[in-house]
């Protein structure tokens, strides 16, 4: 009944680029499933069952096509199962990987539970060692999810039947890639890197695992000649190690330098070898301004809601979110805000690659942020979202919660943003954070605003200068207060453009392309003339769904001829006054 028409297309590329390691199998590619309508699976002995009903191609999710399943109907819960083979093992640990599931799971091998984990967007791992036999064993995983329960946040996953409005197709199940890895009983499990341009020096924070004295070595390495090694001893979990850079050059837009850094940990339980990378930059504010490595950066950025026709929340290929990249960077836009879910490590790479900056945000809409106990629901996986992120240089600051509107004549908990927002400095303060995009800001880094008015005399009115605090445009000032910050226009445009009637937009749809056109040239350059206005994101980079209001097509071709695009990437593109 929910079959539907399958292309193999399976994820091939190592998910976790900054912690990589030659010994690993990867599990992404066809396993049994079922449905689990009535939570009942553990109560009925399911893991008994000969066959499970239905053969799902992992890391999709059940309601995209390419998982071969397309059930767009809410599932509560859902089973995966499938076969893996394990050498001799002899002193050494495996350990199965997660990159995200949704939303509360459960992890069984050879019929017994090896851990669960709560929370959908971001990795976990456990240890399968003692659970394992030589030969051939059996993998099986339970997810459950309720996105209407009002304490699990989703994003903008749909909580009705169909999609609607800005909600879309949920995604539910095992969403991101699946792997094993072998490795020694002495080993790296993480790394925190922190760069000291100032003193040329990268901070390592490591964490590592096995009994007694463990030696951990750091080779830096910049197209392939030594740029520093350091040394340290520990005998506990964790170390701090300072690895001086000999040469060094500095990560940028338009300079995006990465260093390879090799990583070997040592001991009686044996050798480890991890390949990482890093890049040596600053990010600041001074005054109305955003500073990387002490120069002012205009922030050009569009918003980028991570969904796919085909595959929902999940990339169908590993290139695709270098495509992404290129399309958004074609355009003049310089970076992105990654909105409402936390993007694939593999897209955070790209954009270490490629100088694409971008702010680390969360999936806070779906649950009920005017409650005090919401804080223990979100917390959690925000800072291991935090601590997933941490070492990516294009990663340029922290927003955790967006339009916070007040929920059933519940006002905003102020109190709730106010301790996410220290939380949040207290475990990065290298970067901004800002507490709520688009509404009522507490206590935040840089202020920003919402703005979907297209009128372009209006537009001139609100931005063409404001020399002082009391000219700022405040389209909220009876619930939130102008502080003197950086002033960030973090959602405008949204116009509409479709090829039929169906789909919305912001604003009153222009009657031509021309109209367009001019419209969206005309709400940048004003902008980017603003020498108080820090950076700008244009919503939308494509449509997604029923929203068409992207520069591109949900399928990513083009809405505009050359021409056309090529004014609308040089009003982004152009000289902004900030930079002056």
């Amino acid at each position: 009944m929910f079959l539907c028409r399958r292309k193999i297309m399976r994820r091939t590329a190592y998910p976790r680029p900054e912690l990589e390691r030659k010994n690993w199998e990867n599990l992404c590619g066809e396993w049994e499933f079922d449905f689990d309508f009535g939570r009942s699976g553990k109560e009925s002995n399911i893991l008994e069952k000969e066959w499970f009903d239905y053969k799902i191609e992992v890391p999709f999710c059940p309601e995209s096509r390419l998982s071969g399943i397309g059930h767009k109907d809410f599932i509560p819960a859902c089973w995966y199962r499938r076969k893996f083979e394990s050498k001799k093992l002899g002193g050494d640990r495996l350990i199965i990987n997660f990159e995200a599931a949704c939303h509360k799971t459960e992890v069984f091998v050879n019929g017994k539970s090896v851990g669960t984990h709560t929370g959908s967007y971001t990795p976990f791992s456990f240890d399968i060692t003692e659970y394992v036999s030589e030969g051939e064993n059996t993998l099986a995983v339970y997810c459950e999810s309720d996105v209407r329960d009002g304490t699990q946040p989703t994003g903008k996953q749909s909580d009705k039947f169909a999609s609607y409005g800005c909600y879309y197709t949920r995604s539910t199940g095992i969403w991101q890639p699946v792997w094993l890895e072998r490795v020694p009983a002495v080993h790296l499990v993480d790394i925190k890197l922190d760069p000291d341009i100032d003193n040329s020096i990268l901070f390592v924070r490591a964490k590592v695992a096995g009994e007694g004295e463990k030696k951990i070595t750091l080779e830096a390495s910049l197209a392939g000649k030594k740029a520093g090694k350091a040394k340290a001893v520990t005998t506990g979990a964790y170390v701090r190690i300072a690895l001086p850079i000999d040469k060094l050059d500095l990560w940028s837009i338009e300079n995006p330098t990465l260093y390879d850094l090799d990583i070997t940990v040592s001991g009686k339980g044996g050798e480890d070898k991890v390949r990482s990378y890093f890049g040596m930059r600053k990010v600041e504010l001074d005054k109305t301004r955003l500073l990387i490595n002490g120069k002012p950066v205009f922030m050009r950025l569009v918003l980028d809601q991570g969904y796919y026709p085909e595959s929902v929340y999940t990339a169908p290929t590993d290139d695709a979110f270098i495509k992404d990249i290129k399309l958004a960077q074609s355009m003049g836009f310089n970076g992105a805000r990654l909105h409402q879910r936390v993007f694939e490590r593999r897209f955070l790479y790209e954009a270490d690659k490629n100088g694409y900056i971008v702010w680390g945000e969360y999936a806070s809409w779906g649950f009920d942020h005017t409650r005090d106990d919401a804080l223990h629901y979100f917390l959690t996986e925000w800072i291991e979202a935090m601590d997933r992120d941490h070492n990516h240089p294009a990663l340029i600051g922290w927003c955790p919660l967006n339009e916070t509107w007040d929920i059933k004549g519940r006002q905003q908990n102020d109190g709730f943003l106010a301790d996410v927002y220290y939380a949040t400095k207290r475990h990065d303060p290298s970067r901004p954070c800002i507490d709520t995009s688009g509404n009522y800001h507490v206590v935040t880094d840089i202020y920003d605003i919402h703005d979907y008015n297209q009128h372009i005399d209006a537009y001139h009115r609100r931005y063409d200068s404001f020399e002082t605090e009391e000219g700022v445009f405040e389209n909220m000032a009876k619930r939130q207060s102008y502080g003197g910050q950086p002033y960030f226009l973090s959602e405008y445009g949204g116009i509409r453009w479709t090829d039929s009637e169906d789909g919305w937009g912001y604003g009153d749809a222009p009657a031509t392309v021309e109209e367009y056109v001019e419209r969206y040239c005309s709400m940048n350059e004003i902008l980017r003339s603003n020498p108080r206005i820090c950076g700008v994101c244009y919503t939308q980079l494509y449509d997604v769904e029923q929203e068409c209001n992207g520069i591109f097509r949900f399928d990513r071709s083009a809405k505009f001829d050359k021409e056309c695009l090529e004014k609308m990437r040089k009003s982004m593109a152009d000289k902004a006054a900030c930079e002056e």
